[in-house]
């Protein structure tokens, strides 16, 4: 019976009291799970749990979430949005980051593609510089076709990443694109629409991702952000900022990792 489940009153309200018990008690809980903030496995037996509430205009979603990722709560979003979670948390289909032309990178069969985002800072010449590193969870397949391979990185060189090199240069600005923070807390990163129309999100969070207090200082001094990008199983997850700039560095080293810096949307809150 998960004993470390949940369930907070806004979500108990919307799904009601009965299905709520059952959550509880274990009747209707997942015995694992893919955490809808991190996409890391949770057990709701032994790990702390929030249920999480996407609701639509026309369709809601109970996902979990480990606690220290998410609290439990409602989330509202688009219904184009919520179609997005649902492939994402089910796995029926990839749930990947479009691309300018309104294609986007497909997962290798076999593999969910999910693009992860840590935040971090970054000493380059003495001096913090806010960052965001990217790693799909699988490798990622040109659209239209099949693998096997993995041309993630080929596709965002295609965009305007530039080939890493050298970790202690600030990568160059990348045109047409930004990271949107609102309210202290990381919304979304935008690419260009198609044919010159309005930004549209390549990566976008399911629920507004909190930064620390020194990556918002840092960006509100340089009002940029610097996009690190690998494939899967280069960089991982890293538990101290020095040690994913080593694994930055291994992963410049091998030749798999391109980077961008773009500028913000939005305001990085107080």
């Amino acid at each position: 019976m998960p004993r470390m489940l949940d369930v907070s009153l806004e979500v108990r309200a919307e799904i009601g009291d009965e299905e709520a018990d059952r959550l509880l008690t274990g009747d209707d809980a997942p015995r694992s799970y893919d955490c809808t903030s991190c996409r890391t496995p949770g057990d709701p037996e032994s790990d702390p749990t929030s249920t999480v509430l996407f609701v639509g205009e026309e369709t809601a979603v109970l996902a979990f979430a480990h606690a220290n990722c998410i609290p439990s709560q409602v989330v509202t979003v688009s219904e184009e949005q919520l179609q997005g979670a649902v492939r994402s948390i089910t796995g029926d289909s990839p749930a990947p980051a479009p691309t300018p032309g309104g294609e986007g990178p497909q997962a290798v069969p076999g593999g969910q593609a999910v693009l992860g985002i840590t935040s971090g800072l970054v000493l380059l010449h003495g001096d913090l510089h806010p960052a965001l590193v990217v790693e799909p969870t699988a490798p990622i397949a040109r659209p239209g076709t099949t693998g096997p391979g993995d041309d993630f990185l080929p596709l965002l060189i295609e965009q305007g990443f530039i080939p890493v090199t050298d970790t202690a240069e600030v990568p160059s600005a990348l045109s047409g694109w930004s990271v949107l923070l609102a309210g202290g807390q990381l919304h979304a990163v935008l690419q260009p629409g198609v044919d010159g129309g309005p930004q549209v999100a390549w990566w976008q969070a399911h629920q507004a991702l909190s930064v620390t207090d020194g990556w918002r200082a840092a960006v509100n001094r340089t009002q940029r952000v610097l996009i690190y990008a690998a494939p899967v199983g280069s960089i991982g997850q890293q538990p101290r900022e020095d040690l994913l700039r080593d694994a930055l560095d291994k992963a410049a080293s091998n030749g798999k990792l391109v980077a961008a810096s773009m500028p913000l949307a939005g305001t990085p809150g107080a």
